[in-house]
């Protein structure tokens, strides 16, 4: 397993909040957002989405731009290049936790 693969398993299926990260990126894939639309779109406390986005952001899966209230999520270079690895997780181990 390559070391993205096992960041992406350890974030979206070994850990703690790992469905609601699996569906932040997969809302990201969609279109970027900031975490007040995230929030909004999937039905999650803005606090919680929050948190989950600067996982993700520390693990290098997704990038931001701004700042404040309106700072917008992307996902990462290596994530986009790796999209199949997130979806073969997700659809895997990641959805049967919805």
């Amino acid at each position: 397993m390559s070391s993205f693969k096992n960041v992406i398993y350890w974030l979206i299926a070994n850990s703690l909040g790992g469905a609601n990260r699996g569906r932040i990126l997969d809302e990201l894939f969609k279109k970027p957002q900031n975490a007040n639309e995230l929030s909004n779109i999937l039905n999650v406390e803005y606090k919680t989405v929050r948190y989950h986005l600067k996982v993700l952001e520390e693990n290098k899966i997704i990038t931001s731009v701004g700042g404040g209230y309106g700072k917008t999520y992307f996902p990462s270079d290596e994530l986009e290049q790796n999209k199949h690895i997130f979806y073969e997780i997700w659809y895997e181990i990641g959805k049967k936790t919805n």
